[in-house]
């Protein structure tokens, strides 16, 4: 379908006056992209330059959306995620003119349909979380990479995957691993993470969350959020975790470490977050207790194994929104959350904008300093870069003074003792 400037494919355009309020709430919550929005909107520094884009279409990745516009930047998006798109969002996106391909429940064909068709204008810069439009170009579009100055990785799990492919020598234009950014991984990861997914887990199924023993698996910055916010609401939390510092944590934070093979044994509720498939399999099912709810946080669909729970299930019937009861053939109840996909996205609206400000604030400058480096000639090696420290302090500085906060600065007296390896005590 034809709109002003673009073509698009969504779920029902008669929502997009709902979507440009929920994207007007958004950017009345995130002031330091709005603020870089006011700063470029003049000079345009992304014009010429075009952004396929693969990230879950919220209300806040569409003021981000909006805010590469205004710098002058043509766009192309499609959803990384078949459940996280926000159908009003994406038509009010669709109605200002943007590309867009993204709708609530589209299958894994229509999935890498819509990355396809985000393709089709030939970016020179793209967008990824999760790495699935970069895995696309490179095993199916391989013509389009040398028109590619570079691109940007928003989560854990995709940049883990862009690592693994520049240490083979498989990657093939530059990424800025925008996931880690302190002022991304610290903040969405964890305060984002956590609130959001305690957020969908209480909407799937209004359960009381004190009192209930909450298997939180990995306890990385993203299973710590969720661990500490079901602890602040009162939960008992059990860690399954395979690295020794992150268990040791986490016993330090006053929370039970176990293997899952217990842990399944004893949680009322699971939510895996470790980007690593089958944490949760048929013998975890077998032994679990009655009514147990099972969810997951992370990137991909596969750290439930819902294949081998299929198995094990007589009937399977959606028994509220976003919310599966499988009856076991042992008589047993378990109840999967948003079909294994992340829940904070599927069943609720994703991290709060306050903390998305920052992480799309990073998302808008690594896409520039890409594209400012291509303006004077320079080319970057095909690796996986972090952001500069300076990028991440100015940013949190941003963040601090738009709450009304404000910092002590070290005197020239500090600094130069700080300095001085000659002082002693």
């Amino acid at each position: 379908m034809d709109s002003k400037k673009g073509v698009y494919k969504v779920a029902d355009m008669s929502l997009a006056g709902e979507g440009k309020q929920l994207i007007a709430w958004a950017e009345s919550r995130m002031p330091v992209l709005m603020a870089l929005r006011e700063k470029y909107r003049k000079t345009k520094p992304l014009k010429g330059y075009r952004i396929a884009g693969c990230l879950h279409v919220t209300k806040e990745t569409a003021v981000l959306v909006k805010t590469f516009v205004e710098a002058g930047a043509q766009v192309s998006w499609s959803g990384c995620n078949p459940l996280s798109t926000n159908d009003a969002v994406a038509a009010a996106l669709a109605a200002d003119g943007i590309s867009i391909y993204a709708w609530h429940g589209m299958n894994v064909k229509e999935f890498y349909w819509c990355i396809e068709e985000s393709l089709k204008f030939k970016p020179n810069l793209t967008l990824d979380d999760g790495a699935d439009l970069i895995f696309t170009v490179h095993k199916k579009h391989e013509e389009l990479i040398p028109g590619i100055i570079g691109g940007t990785e928003e989560t854990t799990t995709g940049v883990h995957r862009l690592r693994s492919m520049a240490r083979d020598g498989a990657l093939r234009y530059p990424v800025v691993a925008v996931n880690d950014a302190e002022t991304k991984w610290d903040f969405d990861n964890v305060y984002g993470t956590g609130q959001s997914t305690l957020d969908g887990v209480l909407r799937a199924t209004s359960v009381l969350i004190a009192g209930k023993n909450v298997v939180v698996a990995g306890f990385g910055h993203c299973g710590k959020g969720v661990a500490l916010r079901a602890k602040g609401l009162g939960a008992n939390i059990i860690v399954t975790e395979v690295k020794a510092t992150a268990a040791l944590k986490a016993t330090l934070e006053g929370m039970r470490v176990m293997k899952m093979d217990e842990a399944a044994k004893v949680g009322d509720i699971f939510i895996t977050a470790t980007g690593v498939k089958d944490v949760i399999v048929d013998r975890h099912f077998k032994v679990m207790k009655e009514g147990a709810i099972v969810c997951n946080t992370g990137h991909y669909d596969c750290e439930i194994n819902l294949v081998h729970l299929k198995k094990l299930a007589k009937t399977v019937k959606t028994i509220r929104s976003d919310n599966e009861e499988y009856l076991l053939k042992n008589g047993k109840r378990i109840y999967v959350l948003a079909q294994g996909r992340l829940v904070n996205l599927a069943a609720a609206e994703g991290h709060p904008s306050e903390v998305m400000d920052m992480s799309f604030a990073n998302q808008f400058m690594s896409q520039l300093r890409l594209a400012e480096l291509h303006r004077r000639g320079k080319k970057l090696d095909c690796k996986v870069y972090d952001i500069p420290v300076e990028q991440d302090q100015e940013i949190a500085s941003v963040k601090l003074a738009t709450m009304g906060l404000k910092m002590d600065t070290l005197t020239e007296e500090q600094k130069t003792y700080n300095e001085d390896y000659s002082a002693g005590t």
